[in-house]
């Protein structure tokens, strides 16, 4: 293990961290909010402790391993999150440490829970800081240095990989800086044009870019109380469900599209199991609440697809206060929960190729019962998948549901009632922010307490970056030589 370059590659993260700092910095400066001056202390002190870094762990080799890149990814997004929460501290947004580091933690990770309960007072600044957090963890701080980093003389690869959401990551192009800057510009290049189409709508620039970030992200932070709701347009709420279903679809195919290659989607099993997903439980769901809720199906089906959308892509972006909804619809959004995005999006929870291959491996499980002498292998597409990706898969399925069910048990220990703890922690690991009780769609997490807080926290790092590439850490052998 060569900690110089792990720690010389992260102290980069805070330089680059520090960089990014100034653009609220300018956006309180703008509005003319003191607040200007907490992002400058916060910059200031990232940018000493990226120099200081910089200066003393200066590797002398160009390469380095797997081990060092799971390091770096698991040990920069913690860093991350703990550095991204000086602004709320020194702005006097939260004066306890634990929820500063729980509103910053949630915004790079992609969750969108939060703990601040009345956010229309926040300043601009602090309001542009959440949103931009959810912008740089959508597609990884980690992902965003790549393409810097062989300046530097710094392989990126084995970042790439423990990066990159999914069980498969596939390069677009044959260096790896130009991967990183191909994924960057079709999420630069598609996050215009939301802001672009959120103007149309009347939705003023300043909201516009913050819930675009927010979309692209799978995020989920608003600048309103009542998030999406607040708006009351069938357009943005439109707008906003096309935007979340692509930012839940592999960006490989984006990709593919700009070069004039549509079909791909189509071509894609996984995307075409994702949109079926969409398709199918929003029927379902605008059935549930037509009559019970919505006397108009169209307003069933507006709401549905929305929230279906919505928590499916683990964005957290609500129109509407759904645990008012009858039980059924509110069980069909908790179970989503366990869906997420396509690989290679910047959703977060279990994945869908991942339930593809899951539902594969049963319907071979009940034909081996049936035919115990045949044998049946797992295709995606006309692929054959691997036993090594299924093995990954089982096991990646087993952990994440175990941690599920070991922090729900610990949030239940810290007094939530039994809905609250499943829903939170299936919220948290799963990136999606909302759930249901005392974390519903129109509340917070601040009434739990830092203990909980903490374990959530936890929930969202391991969820964000797929579970296995932060448990390594605590792993004994990992750091051996």
């Amino acid at each position: 293990m060569d900690f110089r370059v792990i720690f010389f590659v992260l102290s980069f993260l805070s330089l680059c961290l520090a960089g990014t700092l100034l653009v609220p910095m300018g956006i309180s400066f703008a509005y003319g909010e003191g607040e200007a001056t907490a992002f400058l202390f916060s910059a200031l002190i990232c940018a000493g402790i990226g120099l200081g870094g910089w200066f003393l762990f200066r590797p002398e080799r160009r390469e380095f391993g797997h081990r060092e890149g799971f390091a770096i990814v698991g040990l920069g997004w913690l860093l991350a999150c703990f550095l991204g929460a000086l602004p709320y501290l020194f702005a006097g947004t939260f004066t306890s440490v634990v929820n500063a580091c729980f509103e910053s933690t949630s915004g790079f990770t992609t969750t969108g829970a939060t703990v601040v309960e009345n956010i229309e007072i926040l300043p601009k600044g602090i309001l542009f800081w959440r949103s931009l957090t959810h912008w740089l963890g959508g597609m990884g701080i980690i992902l965003l240095s790549m393409a810097i980093l062989p300046m530097l003389g710094v392989g990126g690869m084995e970042l790439y990989r423990a990066e990159v959401p999914g069980p498969v990551p596939d390069r677009l192009k044959p260096r790896i800086r130009e991967t990183a800057k191909t994924l960057w510009m079709v999420y630069v290049l598609i996050s215009l044009l939301e802001v672009f189409f959120l103007m149309l709508g009347h939705m003023n620039w300043f909201d516009a870019v913050c819930h675009t970030f927010g979309t692209m992200a799978t995020g989920g932070f608003s600048t309103r109380n009542a998030s999406i709701g607040h708006y009351g347009s069938p357009y943005i709420d439109g707008v906003i469900t096309v935007f979340m279903i692509a930012a839940g679809a592999n960006f490989a195919l984006h990709y593919q599209l700009l070069l004039g290659r549509p079909r791909r989607y189509l071509e894609d099993p996984e995307f075409r199991f994702y949109f079926a997903v969409i398709a199918v439980l929003t029927v379902c769901l605008a059935v549930l609440l037509r009559g019970g809720v919505y006397e108009r199906f169209t307003a069933s089906f507006r709401y549905a697809v929305f929230q279906v959308t919505s928590i499916l892509t683990t964005t957290g972006y609500v129109t509407c206060d759904y645990e008012q909804w009858p039980l059924a619809a509110q069980y069909i959004l908790f179970a989503l929960m366990f869906f997420g995005g396509c690989a290679g999006s910047t959703g977060g929870s279990v994945k869908c190729i991942r339930i593809l291959l899951l539902l594969k491996q049963a319907r071979k499980e009940i034909s081996s019962l049936i035919h115990p002498h045949a044998v049946f292998t797992i295709k995606v597409g006309k692929k054959s998948v691997p036993p090594a990706v299924m093995e990954g898969v089982l096991g990646f399925s087993l952990v994440y549901m175990c941690i599920f069910v070991v922090a729900s048990l610990l949030m239940s220990w810290l007094g939530l009632d039994f809905k609250s703890a499943l829903a939170s922690v299936a919220a948290c690991i799963g990136n999606v922010g909302p759930g249901l009780g005392i974390v519903g769609p129109v509340k917070t997490y601040f009434p739990i307490v830092s203990a909980g807080k903490w374990i959530l926290m936890l929930c969202m790092i391991l969820g964000r970056l797929e579970i296995f590439t932060l448990l390594i850490l605590f792993v004994p052998q990992f750091w051996k030589k």
